[in-house]
This record gives C-alpha cells, sequence and structure tokens, in this order.
C-alpha cells in the first residue's frame, strides 16, 4: 500500500463502509440508548414516546414527546472528533459511505455529502404528516410548540404531525435498507462504531459484510453479538479511537490490523 491508501499496483482505494450508532453522538452530548446510562435503562418509560402506536393513539403521548423534542439536545448538538474524522477520511480521497442509525443529521453538519450519507431511522430535523406525508422542517414544528400548540397537526391536512423518524414499530424503507445491503456486500472495510448491533435489521450489515470478505471493525463501549466475526474490536472512547483507526485506513495500514 501506498502512503495514500492506494494499492501500490493498481491504485485502488478500498470502499469503506460506516455504520454508526448512537455512542458516536455521546460526545455531541446526545445520550445513548442502551448502554450502562442509557436513556431506556434510566427512563423505561421514555420508550413510549418514540413507539409509533402509543404515538398515534395518545394525545398525551404525543405532547410529551413534542416537549422531548423541544426540551432534548439533539437539534443544538454539533459534531463531535469522530464525526469529523470520517470526514477527513473521505476528503482524503478514500471511498466512504456512512451507513447510521442515528437521526440527529451531524454526519452531514460535519461536512459528508448528503448523497454520501444513508439515514436508517430517518431524520429528527423534519417532521412529516401522518395523515398526507406532507414534509417539512422540523424547526417550524418546534416554533409553534414554543408559541403554545401541545400537539402540532398538519397545516394541510389537519393530520398527526410526527418526526420523519423511524418509530418502534414502523418499518425501514426498504429502498434504503437495501441500499444499506449493497454497500455491504460491495465494502472492502466495514466500521461499525457506537452501536450495540443489537437493532435488526441495521445489526445484520456487520455479518453481511464480513460473509462478503470485508474486514469488519467494531469500535464499541460495551461486547456485541458480532465481536466474535471482528477483525479488530476497539474498546477505547470513539472520540479517540475513530480518528486514529479512520487515520490508519487512510494511509493504508488496515493490513496490519489484527483482532484484539
Amino acid at each position: 500500500m501506498n502512503t495514500d491508501g492506494t494499492d501500490a499496483v493498481t491504485g485502488h482505494r478500498p470502499l469503506v463502509a460506516i455504520l454508526s450508532g448512537a455512542g458516536i453522538s455521546t460526545d455531541s452530548g446526545i445520550p445513548d440508548y442502551r448502554g450502562p446510562a442509557g436513556v431506556w435503562r434510566t427512563d423505561p418509560d421514555a420508550e413510549k414516546l418514540v413507539t409509533y402506536s402509543y404515538y398515534m393513539s395518545d394525545p398525551e403521548i404525543r405532547r410529551r414527546s413534542w416537549r422531548m423534542r423541544l426540551e432534548g439536545p439533539a437539534l443544538r448538538a454539533r459534531p463531535n472528533a469522530a464525526h469529523e474524522a470520517v470526514v477527513r477520511l473521505e476528503r482524503s480521497g478514500v471511498p466512504v459511505r456512512v451507513i447510521t442509525q442515528n437521526v440527529d443529521g451531524l454526519h452531514q453538519m460535519a461536512g459528508m455529502p448528503d448523497r454520501k450519507v444513508l439515514e436508517l431511522h430517518g431524520t429528527a430535523r423534519a417532521v412529516v404528516c401522518t395523515g398526507c406525508h406532507a414534509r417539512s422542517e422540523m424547526a417550524k414544528a418546534l416554533d409553534r410548540v414554543r408559541a403554545g400548540v401541545e400537539d402540532p397537526a398538519c397545516d394541510r391536512c389537519g393530520g398527526i404531525l410526527k418526526s420523519a423518524t423511524v418509530m418502534f414499530g414502523e418499518a425501514l424503507d426498504p429502498m434504503v435498507l437495501a441500499e444499506a445491503v449493497a454497500i455491504a456486500k460491495a465494502c472492502e472495510v466495514f466500521v461499525a462504531v457506537g452501536t450495540s448491533l443489537q437493532v435488526q435489521p441495521a445489526a445484520s450489515l456487520a455479518e453481511i459484510a464480513a460473509e462478503h470478505g470485508a474486514r469488519l471493525v467494531i469500535v464499541n463501549a460495551e461486547p456485541t453479538p458480532y465481536d466474535r466475526l471482528a477483525d479488530r474490536v476497539v474498546r477505547e472512547p470513539i472520540g479517540r479511537a475513530l480518528p486514529a483507526l479512520l487515520e490508519e485506513l487512510a494511509e493504508g495500514r488496515a493490513e496490519d490490523w489484527a483482532e484484539g
């Protein structure tokens, strides 16, 4: 390998797929969900706020959900060192595709092109009407909440508004999932970062990549079900570990990786 990550003979740069979960955004002030201090462990009832059946049937759940969106850190968060490291790798000329389970938009805010980011679970930066499917900006809906509208309805049809995220009980967009599977099959390096690899079908992408010959790297504080398949498992803090790891990739040093 050359120092720029290309093959010394062919000039080939390996396709790198990065699957990011909540852990990549904790340094931006957004709590994770399933970690030791995760949202679901500290407040199990909070899961109802992002469960489609509860949201659609209970106006009080919707009011609490809107307050959570208004008061929560997601829309005020800024990219951190890990997001920026992904952008540096992409700008170095290495082909990079991000598949994210996050809805915070921080990869794009850091500078990743929209077309290179697949948001498996949608985005919290937009809202969608459950009736007419009209889509609009989350910021405008939150302005209405600030003005005293506790459960804002669709301006077009009066239907129930929800964040443009995939709630529990909703299916992933099949086109987005199919593209994610295609990337997992085609990549030569697959980095799963900040994800427990417990939520399907996103978690299975790691196995798909490994089965198709990709080097699998897992960067996560806690063990995952796919550690046994990994060429390398990193338990160090993501804000320090991922930039170092991606620098190795940019320099073509992935061949030196060993499990552990």
